[in-house]
């Protein structure tokens, strides 16, 4: 074909394939476009909004970062459904996730006649089954229903400590739950009684890590009260509640709130307990104060449902009868009221009052040395008094200084008993007798001393006897709050094996007889320290191979711990340690320096040395060749 035809023609073809490559170009940016912002459109619309979406030709790239696994996924699902799932290219990340809290670990222990339960999430390190055991043998052994979680997760620094005090609390609380955090250790529990319910307080309280928290609700049950008894008195401008009863609480605030009224400035006690004469025991002791509070002065005893309300000397005989009568209204059926107005006094022959009537007075010292002195009517009374005396403070504190006199009052002798009775309540004060009143007044450690000095004069003397109380209560004479500290627990204790060693027999663990007085004062004097932790540790000289000293020395140690526990020391608390010859308090060089240097020393345990003890000490067998016979 001729050059000048074909080329025209090659140049058609040229051209039209031309467009047709830009036509499909054209074509291809058409699909990418709609495909890129229909899966757009399809994120957006399901909150997928943070993806961002590249077309390359048929692919589908999705890039940006999802907040988590699930976010991706759905965000992949979302982009299928706008185009094939073959189609995407799939470049999503995720965020870097924060590295988790660590969990809130708890224990929390149930105990009760039906067993006992643990619940709650420990450290993963913890060694669940010795937990257990523990658990199993501060409750005497009981089954343990095992309701505990674990996470690994490291223990918080105060867990250990926590737990230690809440296993030692469970120990003493048969009804309980005991609930244990890393800082904090909470114990609900009901006592037997108020003083064991102080008493497991005081120890509780004491006996608290360093760094743990303690939240204690532990409640006695309320006791019985019989009889049922309230005294109120106002004189002088003064109002005291000396003794009172409540059969519930709000009945207690009732009282309280009456006597506030009436004049009692301060809190005022009431025991709450059971036993009331009548559920409207509150009712009537309320009208009762009232009616004293509007007379102004006087006083009003209760005893059950027997009322007996005397008036101050001078008052009108109109207000004292109309107040009487608004008390006989309003009193319930039950209680019946008995009410005197004193006679003011005779006057003497030379117009003057009459003289002092006979007095009996007894008074005791801080020391403890009681003198009686005073009138008495016989020798047979004089003897009574002088023997009851000697009975309550001690024949040997009492010094005898009465003197019989004629004409003394029917029932002298009952109430100079009675206040004598009463004394043995207080630790020091004065009781004074006259014809017409008693007084007693001192300080005491008897929390309740008050009320048991109004109860026992009201039952031996009657409900209308004249009583003054002037009792304090010192907590630091509480018999029951007076245990030592464990500083002076473990100074006693060193005490008494600085006075006498225990000695052993020569080269071994057993433990000399003459040793034995020493260990019996040691486990007398650890009786109210059975709750701090203390270590025994045991000593030797220099002489010999030193393993061999080790040894002998945490032999010994264990026969100390042995010995005490076999006169019935608590020893939960109680390690034993052999040091063999470290820490000489004398010269190794000389026969007196070495004796020094055998000992056994009590060492005051914290929580932290405790916790050590605990994972360290294993008992060491004891040595029965040893290598020197003097260590």
């Amino acid at each position: 074909m001729p050059l000048r035809r074909t080329l025209p023609a090659l140049a058609l073809i040229s051209l039209a394939a031309g467009g047709a490559v830009l036509t499909a170009t054209q074509a291809a940016g058409v699909i990418e476009r709609q495909s890129a912002e229909n899966v757009r459109d399809r994120l957006v619309a399901e909150g997928h909004d943070w993806v961002d979406v590249q077309a390359d030709g048929l692919r589908i790239t999705l890039t940006g970062t999802a907040r988590d696994e699930a976010a991706r996924f759905e965000a992949l699902a979302a982009a299928s459904h706008a185009v094939d799932a073959a189609r995407i290219t799939d470049r999503l990340q995720l965020a870097e996730t924060e590295v988790a809290a660590p969990p809130r670990f708890s224990l929390e222990i149930l105990r009760n006649a039906d067993g006992v339960s643990a619940i709650g999430l420990i450290p993963a390190a913890t060694d669940r089954a010795a937990l257990l055991q523990r658990i199993a043998a501060a409750t005497g052994g009981a089954e343990v229903t095992d309701l505990l979680e674990s996470a690994d997760f490291p223990a918080p620094p105060a867990w250990a400590g926590a737990v230690d005090h809440g296993l030692t609390a469970l120990s003493s609380l048969p009804k309980s739950k005991i609930s244990v955090s890393a800082d904090r250790v909470a114990v609900t529990a009901i006592a037997d009684s108020r003083a064991d319910q102080r008493r497991l307080e005081s120890e509780l309280s004491r006996g608290a890590p360093k760094g743990v928290r303690l939240a204690l609700d532990i409640a006695a049950p309320r006791p019985v009260i019989t009889p049922f008894t309230l005294r109120f008195v106002r004189d002088g401008g003064e109002a005291r509640l000396e003794t009172c009863s409540a059969g519930t609480a709000q009945g207690r605030d009732r009282i309280l709130a009456a006597a506030a009224e009436a004049g009692l400035r301060g809190a005022g006690e009431c025991a709450v307990g059971l036993g009331a004469p009548s559920p409207d025991w509150a009712a009537a002791a309320e009208a009762a104060i009232g009616a004293i509070g509007d007379l102004g002065g006087g006083s009003v005893t209760i005893t059950d449902t027997k009322i007996a309300l005397s008036a101050a000397q001078g008052t009108e005989q109109a207000l004292f009868d109309r107040e009487v009568g608004e008390l006989e209204g309003a009193l319930p059926a039950a209680f019946r009221v008995d009410a005197v107005l004193p006679e003011p006094p005779a006057p003497a022959a030379d117009g003057t009052s009459e003289a002092e009537p006979a007095e009996f007075v007894l008074t005791r010292s801080p020391e403890g040395l009681v003198q009686l002195r005073g009138r008495v009517p016989d020798a047979r009374s004089r003897a009574a008094v002088k023997n009851l005396a000697g009975a309550r403070f001690g024949a040997g504190q009492v010094t005898d200084a009465t003197r019989t006199a004629e004409g003394l009052p029917a029932g002298w002798s009952p109430r100079v008993l009675a206040g004598i009775e009463a004394m043995a309540l207080l630790n020091n004060g004065a009781l004074t007798v006259t014809p017409d009143r008693i007084e007693i007044s001192g300080r005491t450690g008897i929390r309740e001393a008050r009320a048991e000095i109004a109860r026992l004069l009201s039952q031996t003397l009657g409900e209308d006897a004249a009583v003054k109380i002037d009792v304090a209560y010192d907590q630091a004479m509480d018999v029951e709050l007076g245990l030592p500290t464990p500083e002076e627990c473990v100074a006693q204790v060193n005490a008494v094996l600085n006075a006498r060693k225990v000695t052993f027999a020569p080269g071994s663990a057993r433990i000399d007889a003459d040793a034995r007085d020493t260990l019996d004062k040691v486990a007398e004097v650890m009786t109210p320290c059975e709750d701090v932790p203390m270590e025994i540790g045991g000593y030797t000289d220099s002489q010999g191979r030193e393993s061999m000293n080790l040894d002998l020395s945490q032999s010994r140690a264990d026969a100390v711990l042995a010995a005490l526990m076999a006169r019935r020391v608590l020893t939960a608390n109680l390690t034993a340690r052999g040091y063999g010859e470290e820490n000489p308090i004398a010269d190794n060089g000389t026969e007196e320096g070495r004796e020094a240097n055998r000992r056994i020393e009590f060492r005051l345990l914290a929580p932290e040395d405790t916790a050590a003890a605990g994972a360290e000490d294993a008992p060491a067998e004891q040595q029965t060749e040893p290598d020197h016979e003097q260590n």
